[in-house]
């Protein structure tokens, strides 16, 4: 079973509609017991990342999440879910993240549009099990801030938006995609399988 954590903000049921339709069971749940037990989590997310670490400390799901990865299950962020990975972000003010992934959260700035919205092109960085038979197609993107991971070794993939933008990270087995992969075709729906297909291994 596949764990979406649901922490009153995000796409849930549309990543719950992608794992189901790859043939896996997914459960929208804030509950300790049923995440923990998962063979595999999701961390969707759309909004701001304060607020979502407000909830997330305040209902303690942050600390599950940590206890999860600590479990050495897969655990996968999207959106602001992989940014909450990470370990802190300037949107509105400083904000701890979960610490999961070293590196900051930073505003997309320049004399170009913002958010940044639409289909971009990946490029891969590093070798990774969620990159297996993903070909460096288009996905979708749709943020105001990107992350700046300290260790080259966790950027398995970025973008092109007027200068590089992370795109994929991951390290051992908590990893994550700036764009939505369910909302990214046929390059989208391969990446998640991959994930999913993590989570029967060993």
């Amino acid at each position: 079973m596949i764990a979406i954590i649901d922490y009153g903000m995000g796409n849930l049921h549309s990543v719950q509609k992608a794992v189901e339709r790859l043939g896996y069971e997914a459960l929208v749940t804030s509950r300790e017991e049923e995440i923990l037990a998962a063979d595999g989590a999701i961390l969707p997310g759309v909004g701001a990342f304060g607020d979502a670490m407000q909830f997330l400390n305040e209902t303690g799901l942050g600390q599950v999440a940590v206890r999860y990865a600590a479990s050495g299950k897969p655990l996968l962020g999207i959106c602001l879910g992989m940014q909450l990975l990470f370990s802190s972000s300037e949107e509105h003010g400083q904000h701890e993240g979960l610490g999961l992934l070293p590196g900051k959260v930073v505003r997309i700035v320049g004399d170009f549009k913002v958010p940044h919205m639409g289909w971009n092109r990946l490029s891969f960085k590093q070798p990774s099990p969620l990159l297996e038979g993903v070909t460096e197609g288009h996905a979708y993107f749709v943020h105001s801030y990107k992350v700046l991971p300290e260790r080259e070794q966790d950027l398995l993939a970025d973008t092109d938006y007027y200068g590089p933008v992370t795109a994929v990270v991951g390290r051992d087995n908590v990893y994550g995609t700036q764009f939505h992969p369910e909302k990214s075709g046929e390059l989208g729906m391969r990446l998640l399988e991959n994930f999913l297909k993590l989570t029967v291994r060993g």
